[in-house]
């Protein structure tokens, strides 16, 4: 449980400090950060701030409930690993001619190894305790 429970939480800062920052600057967050040229509209990029936030909180609630509630991270690591394979997508056939890929390449990279963490975290909660 030490695993998902540790996974959950750095994830829920990373997701809180992004979707913190896609909500309260969305233009610099997208525009300047990720260096994309198209961005979509303010609305939208604050929409999946705050959404990121919110999972973060949930992430933080069943953290501390693991014991009771571990098998709840299913949730966690479907999102986790759709953002995964739309992030590495993204960088690899989605930009425009002068958008940066590289930020793409980082959050994928880094939804992939929470997707896994949440992934190991889950096998080893389910040996220590069954499903209710």
């Amino acid at each position: 449980m030490r695993t998902l429970r540790l996974t959950l939480y750095l994830q829920a800062a990373v997701w809180s400090s992004v979707g913190a920052a896609l909500a309260l600057v969305p233009r610099f967050a997208v525009s300047t950060v990720f260096g994309q040229t198209r961005p979509v509209g303010d609305a939208w990029i604050r929409v999946a701030g705050i959404q990121a936030f919110g999972l973060a909180l949930f992430m933080v609630l069943v953290g501390h409930r693991i014991q009771d509630s571990w098998w709840w991270s299913w949730g966690f690591t479907i999102v986790t690993a759709g953002l995964a394979a739309v992030a590495l997508l993204n960088a690899a056939f989605g930009l425009a001619p002068g958008d940066s890929a590289i930020l793409w390449w980082l959050f994928g990279a880094v939804t992939v190894a929470f997707a896994f963490g949440l992934m190991y975290g889950l096998y080893q909660a389910s040996g220590e305790q069954p499903i209710p």
